[in-house]
């Protein structure tokens, strides 16, 4: 009888053992998504291209437990120096953000045919390079629209950070929407030749401003803020880029034309999360698509006639009914 008893104690305490075991051994964690991304030339404060980037990659932290890295140039000193350090990190999919960083990711790509890399605002044709780009065209389109309902004097004028073909296409775009409300209003162009002087950017819309332009359009990044609150300052109208800039200068932002960066990049990294797949070749957003759009208006005078213009332009551009390049 002690015998069984004692069996029974063995026995008891063995299940005690291992139910205790059991409960606390760790679980195995999954293994989480690594996302590394190379800044544009000004880097974080840019209040423009680079921070809206910066906030889909935290909208991926946050709700898809996504880990990501960054460098900026002002510490790596080159975009190839930067996007090796985030290789070397064993980041599972590296970002070039920006149509200068195009020539240091397509040659680091070479070097590493398996790694997976994202290029924005500009298109690779390697293999190994998802490129997401944006119809800036038609956002500027819709701007030009608003700039034309909001000038007195018929008279507007674009800031471009530099004279390239991506800027020429925010440019192009917002001549075109100015002339298709006032075929006969003057659209002044000038390029600043720098994303990341906002005193340079301030220098150009005084030059702007003396011509007699009553409102201006930036995309030239922290550039462009100097210009936005030049345009305060003197009590003329602006209209921002990239994202929603009218904390910049609350008086004079009358909208932005937004690119949305930071969703076309949240939902990218969802789809490789959810799917375990990178898109390949080039991914291209509109307005169709969400990727470009106007910020509300505000500071001049809005109502529902000026705003059902501006809807009917856009319609007319997802349908392709015209042309905005």
């Amino acid at each position: 009888m002690n015998r069984c008893r004692r069996l029974w104690y063995f026995l008891l305490g063995l299940m005690v053992l291992v139910a205790g075991c059991s409960h606390h051994a760790p679980a195995v964690q999954k293994k989480r998504v690594k996302v590394g991304i190379m800044l544009s030339d000004v880097g974080l404060g840019d209040q423009s291209f680079s921070d809206a980037a910066f906030r889909g990659l935290i909208k991926a932290r946050d709700e898809l437990g996504v880990q990501f890295d960054y460098r900026e140039l002002s510490e790596t000193k080159t975009y190839e120096q930067g996007l090796k350090e985030l290789i070397a990190a064993g980041n599972d999919v590296v970002i070039g953000l920006g149509f200068m960083v195009q020539k240091d990711l397509e040659n680091v790509a070479k070097q590493y045919p398996r790694q997976r890399f994202i290029l924005i605002d500009a298109e690779s044709m390697l293999p190994n390079v998802t490129s997401i780009t944006f119809k800036e065209e038609e956002g500027s389109f819709l701007a030009g629209v608003v700039a034309a309902l909001a000038t007195k004097t018929n008279h507007v004028g674009f800031i471009g950070g530099a004279d390239v073909p991506l800027i020429r296409k925010f440019a192009d775009g917002f001549e075109k929407g100015v002339r298709s409300v006032k075929p006969q209003a003057k659209v002044t162009t000038v390029y600043a030749g720098d994303f990341g002087n906002d005193d340079l950017g301030a220098q150009w819309a005084k030059t702007l401003f003396a011509k007699q332009c009553d409102v201006i359009y930036t995309a030239a990044g922290f550039t462009g803020i100097g210009a936005l609150r030049e345009a305060e300052a003197r009590g003329k109208y602006a209209i921002g880029v990239d994202s929603d800039q009218y904390i910049y200068a609350e008086k004079a932002v009358i909208t932005s034309m937004v690119k949305n960066i930071d969703v076309a990049l949240y939902q990218v990294i969802k789809h490789y999360v959810k799917q375990k797949q990178w898109p390949e070749g080039t991914v291209t957003l509109g307005l169709a698509k969400d990727g470009v759009g106007l910020a509300p208006i505000r500071v001049i005078p809005w109502d529902e006639q000026k705003q059902r213009l501006v809807d009917s332009w856009a319609q007319k551009i997802i349908d392709g009914q015209i042309a905005t390049n």
